[in-house]
């Protein structure tokens, strides 16, 4: 089913309503927003250079470090009192990102969430129970609109509680869950210590997964667990939050809104354009926010894009999962190395568990990579030489991907603390520099 016609238009159809969009911003942002107007003035620019897409690149881009240097409403381009809802990001690393909504915003949000998760296959017929916290977080709110909008009925759950979570989706008849796709593992894994199989005894059919990176084999395990269809979707509180990107029933990456926003892939360390089909950092301008327009917003997201029309029918551009981030991206010994390639190999292991930590110090000058992680129950033995064997295998599985040594370490079942939140994946022990 399609939403929104605006999800078919042709390739010039959406390059003509970005270009116009585009120029509007940018004279809107000019006139409205200090920081904008100084950083256009700094390149020597003015609204009246940006004369469609092909100029794109003469504005200036802005950083997460942008928004939080501007906090708490420095980047609005509306008085206070036009704003009707306020967002933020956790701020778990200084001051949050504050994101502002006029009614019109609110209007576009829900529409933006209704498309999709209905090309994720939500009905009107479906109970969709959110797990993601209620409160400055965009996904709970963003999700409970959209999903309101196509007529579901949703249950607000919010997050924790994973007992009761469970007792609602048995009592309730949940079909769709909307959470991190890391806490409907650990969903999985407190129904079946209780004595629930979450195939028989649940009736959920697909999965609104986000908050987090998440890989195919993860998805894999998802769906094997609940015997669901496991989806993912991508939204930024910088940019509005859920609604942004998101699978269809192909699942051949996640159709963004093109008529709301303008997307580009570009190297992380030049900023120049890469060509299409390479992997790169994702650059985001918004094209209809009135509250707090964002242009060339770095999202400091790897993936590639698709510009090819889908087999749904819809011809908007897909994003391919995220597969890591420049900023959560670990350098060991002068390699690359994301969590994501990590994830991938111990998901192929038979009896390794999806919960893991990368633990990383310094050993004198140089960089060490511990990678802590869960045999499922039945897997774990008193048996050390097994688990040396098996530790030693899972490392030499590792060097092939990473070109780098890690030392692995098999952990019993319940060991990593779980959260209803983002996984913390990472814990980088190296000492700061100055």
């Amino acid at each position: 089913m399609i939403w929104d016609k605006k999800e078919q238009l042709s390739r010039e159809e959406y390059r003509s309503i970005q270009s116009e969009r585009l120029q509007k911003t940018v004279q809107y942002a000019y006139e409205r927003v200090p920081f904008y107007r100084r950083k256009m003035q700094e390149l020597g620019l003015e609204p009246d250079d940006i004369k469609g897409l092909e100029d794109l690149e003469k504005l200036p881009v802005t950083s997460k470090e942008d928004l939080r240097h501007n906090y708490p409403f420095g980047l609005f381009a509306v008085p206070l009192e036009d704003v009707v809802r306020l967002h933020a990001s956790s701020g778990t690393t200084g001051k949050p990102i504050v994101v502002g909504y006029t009614e019109n915003d609110m209007e576009t949000w829900t529409e933006l969430v209704a498309r999709m998760v209905t090309q994720a296959g939500v009905t009107r017929g479906d109970v969709a129970q959110i797990c993601f916290g209620y409160g400055l977080f965009t996904g709970g709110f963003g999700l409970h609109y959209g999903l309101e909008r196509v007529g579901a009925t949703v249950i607000p759950a919010s997050s924790g509680n994973t007992e009761k979570q469970l007792m609602l989706m048995e009592d309730f008849g949940t079909t769709v869950l909307v959470s991190t796709p890391s806490y409907a593992l650990y969903l999985a894994e407190v129904a079946e210590r209780i004595g629930l199989d979450p195939v028989k005894d649940l009736n959920v059919r697909l999965g609104l997964f986000g908050g987090e990176p998440w890989s195919e084999s993860m998805r894999q395990e998802i769906e094997s667990r609940w015997g669901m269809t496991a989806t993912d979707n991508y939204g930024l509180s910088e940019i509005g939050g859920p609604g942004f990107a998101g699978e269809c029933s192909c699942r051949c990456g996640m159709h963004i809104s093109e008529d709301h926003f303008l997307v580009e892939l570009v190297d992380p360390d030049t900023l120049k354009p890469l060509p299409p089909g390479s992997k790169g950092e994702l650059l985001v301008t918004t094209l209809t926010k009135e509250a707090m327009p964002v242009i060339r917003y770095r999202t400091k997201d790897i993936t590639r894009l698709f510009y090819e029309p889908c087999a749904c029918g819809r011809t908007t551009v897909r994003m391919e999962k995220v597969t890591g981030r420049t900023d959560d991206m670990l350098i060991i010994r002068g390699v690359n190395v994301f969590p994501s390639q990590i994830e991938a190999v111990l998901m192929e292991v038979p009896g390794v568990s999806p919960f893991y930590q990368l633990v990383v110090e310094k050993d004198g000058y140089l960089d060490t990579l511990e990678v802590q992680v869960e045999l499922v129950p039945e897997y774990f033995t008193d048996n050390y030489a097994d688990l040396e064997r098996l530790e030693r295998l899972i490392e030499k599985q590792l060097y092939k991907v990473l070109s780098v040594t890690a030392k692995v370490k098999l952990l019993e079942s319940g060991s990593i603390e779980r959260t209803t939140g983002k996984a913390k994946r990472v814990i980088d022990k190296r000492p700061k520099l100055a």
